[in-house]
């Protein structure tokens, strides 16, 4: 009888395993797709996905919380996977229950059409939703966590499997719920909700490398009045050159930046990637100029342009031209130098403040797809290509939990952010490709070997202007002749706190490398000359702490988009 009950119990679990494994990988196909549906817009086949999801999940959860399965579970070492069987089908069901089935519900409410209608942006709307996604958002957050705390699985590995799979994606579904929620807190004060707003926007030419992206070209001052947007007449960046911003952004900034002078001279204002100490300087430079205190500053790029033209459509310019997602990039970083020689500057400027200004009019106004234009502000935010910051410290504080603020972390995480600046006040960047990959060792010890590889193409054309590829910005007391198109830049890494520069080695050679600190973190400057058609190599060869988190390589906005290759071992402790 004992015999005959065991193998009872044995068969029952066996096909109660077989169909939780069935029913949980439809569960969280079925959640994935909701997620995917809701980042599209896509609020129907949301819900659909999510629904799906719900009746899967509570059928693997019925399945192993069977009598069998909770015997069998409850055995010491032996039902250790059953245990995390159950633990994992109990969050795969709070997940369909407590997060994508009521985010399908907010989705709707909140779809591109409904939030954004002839040229007004709806924050009462968005505001009235803030609680249920705040509610969504901590659920996330809670499920996580359970996530997280699943048991180990011992001996079979189909489940530890299933754990790390389940881990990872709750964890991405909890950054976008979180996100959304911070998003509807924030947006309607900073859209002009309880009063009108004005903010400073840069636009930064990449085609001369800044730490932000590139340098200021131009701005304007960006209105919100009960979430309506406009814009003031863009204005050339000569105007702000004679202008100071009295700021304090401490001796570590002043060592490393110092010698550029960049509170008094626009151009090096933001050779930083702390896109806030950018932002401050050029909110003091406009108060200095004009007296105006705008309420935050946004930065945006040429590359950003070209996908909002591709949301609203394109536009034509008082002489004829038209343009569009597929020339804006080229017209304002490369066509535009040659069309207008040095002698024309002022020309050049006004045809550059001219396209930016009827974009971001076309934008600001009534489009055809709301849902297509957040779709490109999404793809310009994934590349780093906006920028925000908020002279509200509640707000930069909430900013800085995104990837609006393009802070650097004042975390231990792995991390490794390359920064290029333009030495030589050209716009030679535009023509230069770049690689990045970083690897570290396993998490063994207190610390770990760990390289940042750079690999930087000069690609320039032969016959460019000379304000394109002279040296102009270069600095007289360097005496050194290049050949034109010669690109010479600084290359940065901000590398993980603590972390020591074993070597830096450019093409194949040892050399020195400057060292400061910034937030917290080493950083390591190479300085290099490319003439075209070459490359320069770098290697910075580190001793870093063997620290838990995922690696952070956030990405330079250059006019080329930069996927680094990252084998960097997550350690748990």
């Amino acid at each position: 009888m004992l015999v005959l009950v065991v193998l009872g119990l044995g068969c029952w679990v066996v096909i109660g395993a077989f169909q939780a494994k069935s029913n949980l990988e439809q569960a969280r196909a079925s959640a994935q797709d909701a997620k995917n549906a809701l980042l599209e817009g896509n609020t129907e086949a949301a819900s659909e996905s999510a629904d799906d999801a719900l009746v899967q999940a509570q059928a693997a959860r019925d399945a192993t919380h069977s009598l069998a399965w909770n015997v069998v579970s409850a055995v010491p070492w032996l039902g250790s996977p059953f245990k995390t069987g159950q633990q994992v089908t109990d969050v795969v069901l709070g997940l369909a229950s407590d997060v994508l089935r009521p985010a399908a519900d907010v989705g709707i409410a909140i779809s591109p059409e409904r939030l954004y209608r002839d040229g007004r942006v709806d924050v009462d709307l968005l505001r009235n939703e803030e609680p249920q996604l705040r509610e969504l958002s901590a659920n996330a957050t809670r499920l996580n966590g359970e996530a997280a705390a699943i048991t180990d699985p011992r001996y079979v590995s189909l489940m530890s499997d299933a754990r790390s799979e389940l881990q990872a994606q709750i964890s991405d579904i909890t950054s976008v719920i979180e996100n959304a929620a911070l998003a509807a807190r924030l947006a309607p004060s900073m859209m002009g909700a309880d009063g009108p707003r004005t903010y400073f926007m840069g636009f930064q030419t990449n085609a001369e490398a800044r730490g932000t992206g590139g340098l200021l070209g131009g701005y304007g001052i960006l209105r919100f009045d009960n979430g309506v947007p406009t814009v003031d007449t863009l204005a050339p960046n000569t105007d702000l050159v004679d202008a100071v911003a009295p700021v304090e952004l401490g001796l570590d900034y002043d060592k490393q930046y110092g010698y550029a002078q960049p509170f008094t001279d626009f151009r090096n204002s933001n050779l930083s990637p702390h896109f806030p100490y950018a932002a401050q300087i050029w909110k003091a430079m406009w108060a200095e100029q004009t007296g105006m205190e705008v309420d935050g500053v946004v930065a945006i790029d040429p590359v950003a342009l070209s996908y909002i033209l591709g949301a609203v459509g394109p536009v034509t310019m008082p002489d004829g031209e038209i343009v569009s997602r597929d020339n804006v990039v080229e017209l304002t970083e490369s066509t535009a130098y040659s069309r207008f020689p040095a002698d024309q500057q002022a020309e050049r400027k006004q045809y550059l403040q001219d396209i930016a200004s009827a974009v971001v009019t076309k934008m600001t106004g009534p489009v055809q797809s709301p849902r297509q234009l957040l779709d490109a502000l999404g793809k310009a935010l994934s590349e780093r290509r906006i920028a925000i910051w908020s002279a509200n410290p509640e707000e930069q504080e909430l900013l800085e939990q995104t990837p609006l603020a393009h802070v650097i972390p004042e975390d231990p995480a792995p991390y490794a952010g390359v920064v290029i600046n333009n030495l030589g006040g050209n716009k030679l960047d535009y023509y230069l490709k770049t690689q990045i990959e970083y690897a570290a060792d396993e998490c063994e010890g207190e610390t770990r070997a760990s390289t940042v590889t750079v690999k930087l193409t000069n690609t320039a054309p032969e016959d460019l202007p000379d304000y394109v590829a002279g040296t102009e910005g270069l600095s007289p007391d360097l005496r050194i002749a290049v050949p034109k198109g010669t690109n010479i830049t600084s290359v940065r890494l901000f590398a993980t706190e603590g972390a020591e520069l074993s070597s830096a080695i450019l093409n194949g050679e040892r050399v020195p490398a400057i060292v400061n600190t910034e937030r917290g973190h080493p950083v390591f400057e190479v300085q290099v000359i490319i003439p075209p058609g070459q490359s320069a190599d770098i290697s910075f060869q580190l001793s870093e702490p063997t620290t838990p988190g995922s690696p952070q390589v956030p990405v330079q906005p250059l006019v080329d988009t930069v996927n680094p290759v990252v084998s960097v071992p997550v350690c748990s402790k």
